[in-house]
């Protein structure tokens, strides 16, 4: 699942590499539990701004970096608790907050848990390979941010319609940038590009694709987990009733595995772009959710564990974008009750985020849920990334008015109902893990066995998890033969 035999030709490259950079690799211990992190490199940190190109920065791939843009130590875990207000549900919906993350994204981590064992191990030669990130907008950019701070190579592939601030920002990261044709749903065009990739220039490049790498999956059934556990012990919840993530990846979600290992009776949603429902009716189309990708199950998906799909319309996603961030919409908000001291956080949320807080206004609607009840979901970036697409909007539908303001608050908040949604039984979750077989095996060369081992092979998910400290004796043994002080 994730390669780590040692690599003896290769490894002692890589450690030369970080010797001769100064560079350490933090553990999945340390980035669980930041506050672990040695009191010398958080000194350190304490002079280097959150998006530096300092290989330090590795430090804060984690949730619980101070909420500053530079010098921030590590504190509690970053998170939102959306208001009553707006949510319009009794039940409590909190998300866990990306924007702090060194690229303003939680995929800087997926990358890191993809890329240190490869690392580590010696199965990527820093020094004469590129590391190929495929993205369909944040992962190449964690990967991008990980390779420079590294010292390696690399390319990052994502949609051509993408945000232009991802482009921008890659363009000074990335050692080549590949735009695929069409929107955040061409997964397939990416997967594409990666073949003729291999094809052209075999072993001169490793391909970290972050739909089956499974260390995706256990970064955030670690790390991201934990933050939830922590933010849940601070909110004083016993348990979480309800986990809503967008299908992205498959990474995010794994998250839920680790919740509903200790919360039995605990729901997990999955979310996905009503405009292409490939898990809700095996559908398919073009969205505007950027980020969260689909047309496929990806393979590192526990369909298993997954308890309901719900399909989010992108116009709900939109409209709440600009609610939230035009001046008339704000002023809406507050005058419907929501404090003034939650204006500031609204920014919090990018277009996955929101989605993620509307899917999760469904799923408390669906299960009648109330004050007694906890929703966990993800805002996996901010508004940082999609200041174009308000402006874009602003010129598409004019000017966001007051009229417009309660028309939004009224269809994409409070109208919210228990359409487009279904809770899934043995048959339904096993058809959704079937459509794997068309990515992975005809497109993508993977074994049936292993397909069907994800299924029927009891202990084949809970075996990913013990790995975890395999990988950090090997990320200590690395960093001792690299011999670093800082």
């Amino acid at each position: 699942m994730i390669h780590m035999e040692p690599n003896d030709k290769i490894k002692p490259k890589n450690i030369e590499q970080c010797r001769e950079r100064g560079i350490i690799l933090p553990s999945f211990e340390e980035m669980k539990n930041p506050e672990n992190i040695p009191r010398n490199i958080q000194n350190k940190l304490s002079n280097i701004g959150l998006w530096d190109l300092n290989p330090l920065n590795l430090f804060r791939i984690n949730w619980q970096n101070e909420p500053s843009e530079k010098g921030g130590g590590f504190g509690g875990v970053n998170y939102i608790e959306i208001p009553k207000e707006i949510t319009g549900v009794d039940a409590r919906i909190v998300a866990l907050v990306g924007k702090w993350f060194p690229t303003g994204a939680h995929k800087v981590g997926a990358t890191y848990g993809c890329l240190a064992p490869a690392l580590a191990s010696g199965n990527f030669d820093a020094q004469d390979q590129k590391a190929v990130w495929p993205s369909t907008g944040n992962y190449c950019r964690g990967g991008a941010y990980n390779s420079a701070l590294l010292g390696c190579d690399s390319i990052a592939i994502l949609p051509e319609e993408m945000s232009q601030e991802r482009f921008n920002w890659l363009s000074k990261v990335a050692g080549e940038v590949i735009a695929t044709p069409g929107c955040e749903s061409n997964v397939k065009e990416i997967f594409d590009k990666c073949h003729e990739l291999n094809a052209e220039r075999g072993d001169d490049i490793v391909i970290f694709n972050q739909f089956d790498e499974f260390g995706n999956y256990l970064w955030h059934h670690e790390v991201t987990a934990t933050a939830i556990f922590k933010m849940l012990k601070e909110l004083g919840v016993e348990s979480a009733s309800g986990y809503v993530s967008s299908t992205g990846s498959g990474g995010t979600i794994a998250a839920g595995d680790a919740l509903k290992a200790a919360f039995p009776n605990m729901k997990i949603a999955a979310a996905e772009a009503l405009q292409c429902p490939t898990l809700l009716r095996n559908g398919f189309g073009g969205h505007r959710i950027e980020g969260i990708g689909d047309k496929h199950v990806p393979w590192i998906h526990n369909v298993r564990n997954t308890d309901m799909v719900i399909a989010v319309d992108d116009n709900d996603s939109i409209d709440l974008m600009r609610l939230f961030n035009e001046e008339k919409g704000r002023e809406y908000l507050k005058d419907q009750g929501m404090d003034s001291s939650f204006e500031e956080k609204l920014e919090l949320m990018g277009i996955s985020g929101i989605a993620n807080v509307v899917a999760a206004i469904k799923m408390a609607k669906y299960y009648e849920m109330d004050k007694d009840d906890t929703i966990v979901t993800i805002c996996t970036d901010s508004m940082e990334m999609y200041q174009s697409r308000v402006e874009e909007y602003r010129k598409l539908q004019g000017p966001f008015t007051r009229e417009n303001a309660a028309g939004v608050f009224a269809n994409s908040l409070k109208g919210q109902g228990i359409d487009n949604m279904l809770e899934l039984n043995y048959y339904d979750r096993l058809r959704v893990h079937n459509l794997k077989y068309y990515t992975w095996i005809e497109q993508q060369g993977k074994n049936v066995k292993d397909l069907n081992d994800q299924w029927y092979k009891r202990d084949y998910w809970t075996s990913i998890p013990p790995l975890v400290k395999k990988i950090d004796a090997l990320i200590k043994d690395f960093n001792q033969q690299a011999g670093v002080r800082i």
